[in-house]
């Protein structure tokens, strides 16, 4: 039997039963959207949240609301940013990455709570179970640290075989030390040196790359997360001037300027997970959690030449 899904925001999907209770009570239903990054930087993806809402038959001012909140990379303002959006008595809160989720999940135990994730749900403590998440919480999961491995082997394979590879974490993300810890063994397994610099924000960037340098790496490798989005100006700039050549975990940084990506797809993945499932009556979340790790797994690489293009 094909498994219910939920209406698409940002690649995952929300219970319907909020948007009968307010249709109910002549009220249009508001879409709480709790985001870490920055409005520019995730314009992509509220493009897809739109047109997601929009192919299930809600359409923005007419028939549904969107509260946005952005925390513009700094985690410690989601808490009162989540609790706002509990204040306002949203119908559901819509929450783009790890750290919004679990601020979300911490202000209400009522309000249906979706995330998007590229960590193990389960692991960082936001659903019971993939198979049954349980309480108010649901979503998409892109597992991106299992790419890890995969990453550094296609970009160890276009750099020279001498030269070393620097890696970029960002300790803000909650599986940062997992990502170094299998970066690090996929180079042992293919004889590549790694030089790792841990950052705690955009102003360790270019002390970093100044280590990088040091070390003279060929190419910089980037730990999955999504704050890179908001820094990545700052990062590809750094890249060019020092003739490094780049990998990502998603392609938009290609399109920006960086040498390749590997990763899920996801905006792909959000545009096609849109239909509506049956009205429930509570905001227990029994089905899925979905993994959409392989579903849309995309190799990309920027041909426009140099290195660091």
């Amino acid at each position: 039997m094909r498994r219910r899904k939920y209406i698409a925001l940002l690649g995952v999907s929300v219970v319907a039963w909020p948007f009968k209770a307010a249709a109910q009570s002549a009220r249009i239903p508001v879409v709480g959207i709790l985001n870490s990054q920055t409005r520019d930087t995730e314009s992509e993806r509220l493009s897809a949240l739109h047109q997601g809402l929009k192919e299930s038959g809600f359409a923005e001012g007419q028939n549904v609301a969107l509260e946005y909140r952005f925390a513009d990379g700094h985690n410690d303002r989601l808490p009162a940013l989540a609790a706002d959006l509990v204040q306002r008595q949203v119908a559901v809160l819509v929450a783009n990455t790890t750290p919004p989720a679990l601020a979300a999940k911490t202000a209400t135990a009522t309000i249906p709570i979706v995330f998007v994730t590229g960590v193990d749900p389960v692991e960082v403590g936001l659903v019971a179970s993939l198979s049954r998440p349980g309480a108010n919480v649901t979503g998409v999961t892109f597992l991106v640290q299992q790419l890890v491995a995969k990453r550094l082997e296609l970009l160890s394979d276009l750099v020279p075989r001498t030269a070393p590879i620097g890696m970029l974490a960002d300790q803000q993300n909650p599986n940062a030390e997992s990502d170094v810890k299998n970066a690090l063994a996929a180079a042992a397994t293919l004889g590549r040196a790694v030089h790792v610099v841990k950052i705690a924000g955009p102003s360790d960037i270019d002390s970093a790359f100044a280590v990088l340098v040091q070390q003279r790496v060929s190419a910089v490798f980037l730990a999955p997360h999504a704050n890179f989005r908001i820094w990545r100006q700052q990062v590809l700039g750094l890249a060019a001037r020092h003739a490094m050549a780049t990998s990502f975990s998603s392609s938009d940084f290609v399109t920006a300027g960086a040498l390749m990506s590997y990763g899920p797809d996801q905006l792909a993945s959000y545009r096609e997970a849109h239909d509506q499932p049956q009205d429930r009556e509570s905001p227990r979340c029994h089905d899925p959690a979905e993994n959409a790790l392989g579903r849309h797994q995309v190799d990309r690489m920027n041909t426009a030449g140099g290195p660091h293009h």
